[in-house]
């Protein structure tokens, strides 16, 4: 673990995939990194209506068009470049991993509904996708009453564990309750937060003023503003008329690229008010300008920059792929995670069926991009290493901090006293 001290106090704002990786990943627990070498394991038989013949069907579900495409579609690339390099290597218990995608267009009654189509009348094995809480939850109740798996890739609020839903990407004491420890530490007290108006945000919102309340942190302000929202001139003035030290920021999608370039256009500069963001990452500076991001900070658990023998094969493969000028980030990894992750368990349970997957699946590790990761057979979350960034020049990330080791997941914030009453959940 490593910190680099910054330079002097600054008023911040904080703001909310490998070929050859894996190829080391023997499907069949022969890999010394493979999740599912695991000795104790004893395959189970059977097959699933998802299995045809030589075939396994999978599907794939997130937003290719609309407000939170900027965001999803790379990682349904990367889903998909995980799929390819398995059926290059024999695919899972001998056969061909098929995608069926789906379009869930930035709309939760649609995830739900294309949720419903994909394991009723496509009747796929397991389902990788989503990225806004709101997706996710609509999608909850369909994979719970049609017992299907869904593999979700981003971090997010916590405060919930579905048995047919394993998360791949932060729950929030691998994220955000660290990165307010850390700016109230190095940065400051006062907080200003704003945020997207849905679940995700609101609810992280209310942890983090829990947590401040027990850690002496200040509240200067909080705003929300629809998905896709573009005009935050009157929004920008309230936060600089409130000094905010720190402003954490959990917009999602477009919105983020209007906020910081209508905060550059104000002529604020991370030196003047310095954003820590739990959404955006590589793939969305991309889209925004390293020039109006550079100096601002994210809190995630991967960077493309992250030091890994298997993240510099990981790069290597998708920009191989998919060209030159994309990048990788936390979602997109966590997203190729999963779909290797689940393989293992399929392969590990010697079947696709969903039951015998979850058993086999519990405390599964494997060397992934980020670091070793291994999955709670609790909570259905994986242990993941908790890492503060700032954005560079170059749009890429400079890491400042990271806890040391992989995190336990906590998504109930069980171990904080502070966090007491927040959620009815067990």
């Amino acid at each position: 673990m490593r910190e680099i001290k910054s330079k002097g106090k600054r008023h911040v704002i904080v703001t909310g995939l490998l070929a050859a990786v894996s190829l080391a990943l023997v499907l069949g627990g022969c890999a010394q990194n493979s999740p599912a070498a695991s000795p104790s394991a004893s395959p189970a038989s059977g097959a699933s209506s998802s299995e045809s013949g030589s075939e396994i069907k999978v599907g794939i579900l997130h937003s290719l068009s609309g407000t939170m495409a900027i965001s999803e579609v790379s990682v349904k690339d990367a889903e998909m470049m995980a799929i390819e390099e398995i059926n290059a290597k024999g695919g899972v218990l001998g056969k061909k991993l098929v995608p069926v995608t789906e379009d869930g267009a930035s709309d939760w009654p649609t995830f739900a509904e294309k949720a419903r189509k994909l394991l009723s009348e496509d009747k796929v094995a397991t389902v990788f996708g989503g990225w806004t809480s709101s997706s996710r939850k609509a999608m909850l109740p369909v994979f719970e009453e049609l017992n299907g798996l869904l593999w979700y890739p981003v971090q997010y609020e916590g405060l919930e564990s579905s048995p047919n839903i394993f998360y791949t990407g932060a729950t929030t004491n691998q994220q955000i309750v660290p990165a307010v420890d850390w700016l109230l530490e190095n940065r400051g007290k006062k907080v200003y937060l704003l945020g997207s108006d849905y679940v995700f945000p609101r609810t992280a919102n209310k942890i983090i003023k829990a947590q401040l309340e027990a850690k002496g942190g200040e509240l200067a302000g909080e705003e929300y503003t629809p998905l896709g929202h573009t005009d935050y001139t009157t929004i920008i003035s309230k936060i600089m008329a409130a000094k905010p030290d720190i402003v954490f920021n959990t917009l999602n999608g477009d919105s983020n690229v209007a906020f910081f370039k209508q905060l550059k256009d104000a002529g604020i500069s991370s030196a003047d008010l310095t954003t820590l963001s739990v959404s955006v990452a590589e793939e969305e500076i991309r889209g925004i300008g390293a020039d109006v991001l550079a100096g601002h900070l994210a809190a995630w658990n991967y960077y493309q920059t992250t030091d890994t023998p298997e993240n510099k094969a990981f790069v290597e493969a998708y920009k191989g792929k998919y060209g030159a000028d994309r990048v990788t980030a936390d979602p997109i990894e966590a997203g190729y995670a999963a779909v290797y992750l689940w393989a293992a368990a399929v392969e590990k349970a010697g079947s696709t069926d969903v039951d015998k997957v979850k058993e086999a699946a519990k405390e599964l590790e494997w060397a992934a991009p980020e670091g070793k990761v291994k999955i709670d057979g609790e909570t259905q979350h994986l242990y993941k290493t908790v890492r503060i960034a700032e954005v560079q020049a170059d749009g890429q990330f400079k890491e400042l901090w990271n806890s040391g080791e992989p995190v336990k997941p906590d998504p109930y914030l069980k171990s904080y006293t502070w966090a007491a009453g927040l959620s009815s959940g067990s």
